[in-house]
């Protein structure tokens, strides 16, 4: 695409983003929602809106070359990225629940499952790849300076003599035999030419249609092969052969990787004419900058002296400088507001005075109002408490300066002669102009501020000593009350005398940081739920899919520590918890997001932890470290493996030397002190979270996320992807649908390993002559064993018990409790409305009804509506109609009566 399209893509990103702010900001403030499903249904519009925008805008942003253009949508799409993040919590508060699904409001946008995929910024990587590289050579020299080089290890079973000899007599037997059987098969041909070479010869319109029959049929049944094989693959019911990338294709990922490089030329040229264009406007316009600026301050002076009868007060650089005069005021204005200052400080001088005097009175008074101020705050929060509003952004506004931004520069700009999309050198001079004009303003204000000092001096002599006393004494109280206030407590460093490289070499030489295996997020493969919706309609909390754990991967991992800016100002989250059975892809998914972000990886695992480092205080040492260095090298991610073995309720005895709960005090106050601005996760992987005391297990991982084994749709992708990555030949003999129906209970490890098992370089070489069947991978899957209902069950009671599980329970109770209410109601109103109308219409009606309009009621009962002359009635349930039915045909006569009656009412 060229960069006119992209201009078109980020023009039409930014309506849709105003128009989303219009609905953010809306005329009229909104009543608090009651309904929980509205307020969802509020929520997951504004995410899909976004989520929309933000594909659209990370697109501009990787293929755009302009330097200022990207600049602006860098700036708008960190906004819309933190706003995604603010959505999920938002969601998740109100569902009590980490997964969501949106099938009905995907169908209103016309949508697809696979658009609520949330992209990864390439330029989380790309941006640093220098720095990544320069990591990953200091990795490699550390791990060979210690011995650690990793090489690739060839597994070599051992054997006997006597085992070694029986194979080679095997082998060679084998060979004579084969040699045999082929000296055998020459002299059998040979005697069949002699025998056909003495029979007659045939008729050679004999022999033409022999070899007719041959050729037509071997082309007919390759030609309705094809066919047929095209109908299957047309149809769905075989994957298409894997295909090569066109020429076409070959192109465009070589035109998006020359952008990259043109944005980096653009991006040094850009950054040059920075440097050169501020001392250009320094040297030419810097001495015309400072006059003016003299010229408009002495102005003020004398306006203010004319205004008020006297010199003002210069503004400190804490007020804004000069800055501050300026911002669209009078003079009288700015008299006023000094004034109110000085009234101000007299007060509080006075009140300070006073305040020894009417101490005890004050406290009384005080109290009083506290206890009103606690009534009425239990009435606004019991008044809030009934609806639901939505929480203020911290993302925002930023939005906003971006979309302002771009419609004020961008937005009506004619670039349509600008092909190479370099820097605009007038906005350069303009931004730089203002940074000049900052710069100059703070040595014009020194010398003012002397200036208006000698006026003062010269003017108001006596004035100006008093002052000078004031000021003295008041800065006398300031120390005074600097000396009296407490200190706080700063940490000690414990490695003040280290640098960062050896702290880093420290940690490589005894294990704590690994290298990361290059693997996407993309990688790990999984398919949307269809029946999420559906299912939780019915009031059954279904098991999240694998496309929904890819989600929330890069909703909490991924984008906060790619963005700095999502980081601090988003919701922060130190901790992150995945559990699901053996072979679900929890280590695959913290490779996954070190690749993804670049980050370090450092393994606080019990395994690796243990023998080094004993004691509290060995403990505390290697804490500071490894933090100190995630720090400084951030983003980083802290893997614990086997999470649950720091929490143990019980240790087993073959792990007490190990020691594993020795990390379950201290780690709890070293995540206190991970600030929004350190782009440090905690990541703790399980199996087995059932083993560990959930109560501090919970405190310390506040996200938890449940891994399920793969649905029917994730194991038929997964069987297709992973095999034609094993160099597999997709045919119509292997049924994937079969196998996928099959290994119902298997998890993604338990695939991987059949796969790897059946598919040898041997295997691999038949499958011209012997395609591939399903039948092959069923024995190496029969020697594993899958997961089981009971221990899937266990895993379901073990997160019920958590913090989200307990409120979701709640919330369903209460839900249930208000149904059921709402149903007694109703039953008791319906009662009393029968009596009523039944009365009246005794009394107005007097006799009963006629039954000549017997057989069109019946045919009416059966049907969705009731009709009748003045009646009409809504359609009822199924069972009462079927009663109804019974009724009429009752042979009573006051049965039926009784029936038509309460049918009509």
């Amino acid at each position: 695409m060229s960069q006119s399209s992209y201009g078109q893509m980020w023009d039409a990103a930014q309506g849709a983003l105003e128009d989303l702010l219009e609905d953010e900001y809306p005329t009229m403030q909104l009543r608090p929602q009651k309904d929980r499903l509205q307020v969802f249904q509020t929520l997951a519009t504004f995410y899909l809106r976004y989520l929309k925008i933000f594909r659209a805008l990370e697109e501009v942003y990787d293929q755009i070359v302009h330097p200022q253009k990207r600049r602006v949508v860098h700036q708008v799409l960190e906004g819309v990225m933190g706003r995604l993040v603010e959505l999920k919590n938002e969601m998740v508060e109100v569902e009590y629940s980490e997964f969501h699904y949106f099938d009905d409001i995907l169908q209103d946008f016309k949508m697809t499952p696979e658009d609520l995929e949330v992209p990864i910024p390439r330029y989380f990587v790309r941006e640093k790849m220098r720095a990544l590289k320069e990591r990953e050579k200091m990795l490699a020299h550390i791990l060979a300076k210690g011995g650690h080089q990793e090489h690739k290890t060839v597994p070599v079973q051992s054997m006997s003599v006597e085992r070694a000899v029986w194979l080679l007599q095997v082998s060679e037997r084998a060979r004579q035999g084969r040699l045999r059987a082929h000296f055998m098969k020459t002299i059998r041909q040979e005697e069949q030419r002699r025998l056909q070479g003495n029979s007659s010869m045939l008729d050679p319109n004999q022999a033409v249609t022999c070899i007719q029959k041959v050729w037509r049929g071997y082309r007919d049944r390759r030609r309705v092969n094809k066919e047929c094989l095209e109908e299957m693959i047309f149809l769905g019911m075989i994957p298409a052969q894997q295909m090569t990338p066109s020429p076409a294709q070959l192109h465009a990922q070589q035109v998006e990787s020359r952008k990259h490089c043109v944005q980096e030329e653009h991006e040094a040229e850009y950054q040059k004419a920075l440097v050169n264009i501020k001392e250009s406007v320094r040297s030419v316009n810097g001495s015309d900058i400072k006059e003016s600026l003299q010229e408009q301050i002495r102005q003020w002076f004398l306006e203010c002296r004319d205004a008020t009868g006297k010199f003002p007060d210069f503004p400190s650089p804490e007020d804004g400088g000069s800055a501050s005069i300026f911002a669209q005021k009078t003079p009288e204005q700015v008299a006023a507001e000094f004034a109110a200052k000085e009234e101000e400080r007299e007060k509080k001088k006075k009140s300070k005075g006073e305040k020894d005097k009417k101490g005890n009175d004050r406290k009384e008074k005080k109290e009083k109002k506290g206890k009103m101020k606690g009534k009425k705050g239990k009435g606004d929060t019991e008044e809030e408490e009934k609806g639901w509003k939505m929480t203020p952004s911290n993302f925002l506004p930023t939005v906003v300066e971006g979309a302002r931004l771009y419609k004020e520069v961008w937005h009506n700009r004619d670039e349509k002669q600008k092909f190479i999309q370099c820097f605009d050198a007038q906005l350069v001079r303009e931004e730089k102009r203002l940074e000049v004009e900052e710069e100059l303003r703070v040595q014009v204000d020194e010398l003012m501020w002397q200036e208006l000092k000698n006026l003062k001096l010269v003017v108001d002599r006596d004035k100006g000593k008093k002052k000078k006393k004031v000021k003295k004494s008041s800065k006398k109280k300031k120390k005074k009350g600097r000396k009296t206030g407490k200190k706080k407590k700063k940490e000690k460093d414990l490695t003040a005398d280290r640098t960062i490289e050896s702290l880093y070499e420290e940690l490589v030489m005894e294990g704590f940081i690994i290298r990361p295996k290059n693997i996407k997020l993309s990688d790990y493969i999984g398919e949307y739920s269809y029946l999420g919706t559906t299912l939780r309609q019915a009031d059954i909390e279904p098991m999240p899919s694998l496309s929904d754990v890819r989600q929330l991967i890069a909703l909490y991992g991924v984008l906060p520590l790619g963005s700095q800016c999502v980081h601090e100002r988003g919701p922060l989250i130190r901790t992150l918890l995945l559990t699901g059975p053996a072979g679900v892809g929890k280590k695959m998914l913290v490779h996954a997001l070190c690749t993804e972000t670049g980050a370090n990886l450092f393994d606080l695992s019990p395994a690796t932890l243990a023998g080094k480092y004993p004691g509290k205080s060995g403990l505390q040492y290697l804490l500071h470290v490894i933090f100190k260095v995630a720090r400084q090298l951030q983003p980083s991610v802290i893997w614990i493996g086997d999470a649950e073995k720091t929490f143990y309720k019980k240790v087993p005895k073959l792990e007490k030397e190990m020691e594993p709960k020795r990390l379950k005090k201290k780690l709890q106050k070293v995540l206190k002190s991970v600030k929004p601005e350190d782009r440090v996760v905690v990541l703790g992987t399980t199996h087995r979270p059932f083993d560990a005391d959930i109560k501090p297990f919970c405190k310390v991982y506040k996200k938890i996320i449940l891994i399920p084994k793969p649905d029917y749709a994730s194991r038929f992708t997964l069987w297709k992807e992973l095999l034609q990555a094993g160099g597999a030949q997709l045919g119509p003999k292997l049924d994937l649908s079969s196998l996928a129906k099959v290994t119902d209970g298997y998890t993604q490890g338990h695939i991987l390993q059949a796969i790897q098992t059946v598919l040898n370089s041997h295997r691999l070489n038949q499958q011209t002559k012997r395609p591939l069947t399903a039948m092959e991978f069923i024995p190496s899957l029969a020697r594993q064993d899958p997961v089981y209902k009971e221990e899937e069950e266990a895993f379901k009671a073990w997160y019920s018990q958590t913090p989200l599980g307990k409120k979701r329970a709640r919330a369903a109770k209460a839900n249930e409790e208000d149904h059921k209410k709402g149903k007694t109601k109703g039953g008791k109103s319906q009662k009393k409305e029968k009596k009523g109308k039944t009365k009246k219409e005794k009394e107005k009606e007097g006799p009963g009804l006629s039954y000549a309009g017997l057989p069109f009621l019946q045919q009416a009962v059966t049907s969705e509506w009731v009709m009748d002359t003045d009646v009409v009635a809504a359609p009822a349930s199924y069972e009462y109609f079927i009663s109804a039915n019974r009724g009429l045909q009752d042979p009573s006569v006051e049965r039926r009566e009784t029936t038509v009656t309460s049918f009509l009412e």
